[in-house]
């Protein structure tokens, strides 16, 4: 049976925005088949625009001509990755990505291209155009290179058929589609349609809905129809953002499991925003990243990271190593927070969760500005046993006790691993 897990992997937009190029995508994996891949690390992502020939930052160009093919499907700009000349697409950076034993995965826009509808280009598989299926009034706020597609228009279902048979043909394993999430229902009729469309590829592929909020009361449909959904916007590197994950998690953990994960966005580590410049490093201290990872990692939410990797220092490949914390996120059930209090005038936050293997992970949080020792009794947690086993990120032994007794950093966290 297939084992289903949250998906672990490297994604171009916070180190590069709109800008990435093959040679960057192919330097970070070949640095993830070196350094990662044995700890679960898998995918390559390539984020927005690349159909944009002059996409230089994390900035988008207005009403900028894309990369398109005859029928209306946008392809990779040849000036930034070179191998998709001649028609090729991305196969050429997927076959590299497949030969390391990786996976590969590219963004789309929800809808079909403004430029496509402007010259009413042609929909594979009917005699309808692009002008025809087009939904002109339902446009991203952020972002004006789509117009929705209408759902009820004839050539809408061939149209994201046809997107799709494409991306099977370059060997994409991973769909990030994004200005579909948090507007239900606005969009939840073609959501639905781009769903059936890759299932019905003929290609594995992962899909994640983008941006958040997600809506709590769609989760069921999430579920049916997508792999990830982002439950926050975009997620960087702020103590603020971080601390508001909290209560994101909370409300969304009971809608974790096998094969659907909501998704707490990418990891904001290492070298960031390298289009602005390659000085620029993660924002959040070390605790914090410990922090991050500990809730991404007990609440099961996807791994991606956001860095550039061929940057990273000595902590930042420790912290994507540990080997008991990455068993958590894969092995964790169920969990969930426990309690949130202030102790000795410092806020704390509990989580639990059962281990596949048997036993039970905790993790206590910091969430308060100065450094904390508390006492954590196991009843509180309905532990009524004495229970032995060791701290997950330093390994530290924990004797049998009913107490856990914890010192934090601000902004820190530790997790446990418990048996009887």
């Amino acid at each position: 049976m297939k084992e289903l897990r949250a998906p672990m992997g490297w994604n171009s937009w916070d180190c590069y925005g709109a800008a990435v190029t093959e040679d960057i995508v192919k330097q970070n994996a070949k640095f993830m088949a070196e350094n990662l891949k044995q700890y679960g690390w898998e995918y390559i992502v390539v984020d927005i625009q690349w159909s944009e020939p002059g996409a230089t930052t994390h900035e988008y160009r207005p009403f900028t001509e894309l990369c398109m093919d005859e029928y209306s499907r946008l392809i990779p700009a040849e000036n930034r990755f070179p191998s998709s000349a001649g028609g090729k697409g991305f196969a050429p950076l997927a076959e590299y990505v497949h030969s390391l034993g990786l996976k590969f995965g590219i963004h789309i826009m929800r809808g079909i291209p403004r430029q496509a509808v402007h010259q009413n280009t042609k929909i594979k598989g009917t005699d309808r155009t692009a002008r025809e299926i087009a939904k002109r009034n339902s446009i991203c706020q952020w972002n004006t290179d789509m117009y929705g597609v209408d759902p009820e228009k004839e050539g809408a279902k061939e149209y994201y058929d046809s997107l799709f048979e494409l991306y099977a043909s370059w060997g994409v394993d991973f769909i990030k589609c994004d200005d579909i999430c948090r507007e239900l229902p606005h969009e939840e009729a073609e959501m639905v349609m781009l769903s059936e469309a890759l299932h019905g590829c003929g290609r594995e592929m992962i899909l994640s809905l983008s941006p958040g909020p997600a809506l709590l009361e769609k989760a069921e449909l999430y579920k049916q129809i997508s792999n990830m959904w982002r439950i926050t916007d975009d997620f960087w590197d702020q103590w603020e953002l971080l601390y508001a994950m909290f209560e994101r998690a909370e409300k969304w953990c009971t809608h974790t499991g096998a094969g659907h994960w909501p998704d707490a966005d990418m990891l904001p580590i290492g070298p960031l925003r390298q289009d602005y410049g390659k000085e620029d490093w993660t924002k959040f201290t070390e605790d914090e990243q410990i922090t991050m990872l500990t809730l991404w990692s007990i609440f099961r939410s996807p791994l991606m990271i956001g860095g550039e990797m061929t940057g990273f220092d000595e902590f930042t490949m420790k912290l994507l190593t540990n080997e008991e914390i990455l068993k958590m996120h894969k092995n964790v059930r169920h969990s969930h927070q426990v309690w949130r209090r202030e102790i000795n005038g410092v806020e704390h936050i509990a989580w639990m969760g059962v281990s596949a293997e048997g036993g039970l992970y905790v993790a206590i949080f910091n969430a308060g500005e100065e450094d904390s020792k508390v006492s954590v009794a196991l009843n509180e947690l309905e532990i009524y046993n004495e229970v032995a086993g060791y701290e997950l990120w330093s390994g530290a032994p924990v004797g049998q006790s009913s107490v856990l007794e914890v010192e934090l950093p601000k902004h820190g966290a530790k997790a446990f691993y418990l048996k009887k």
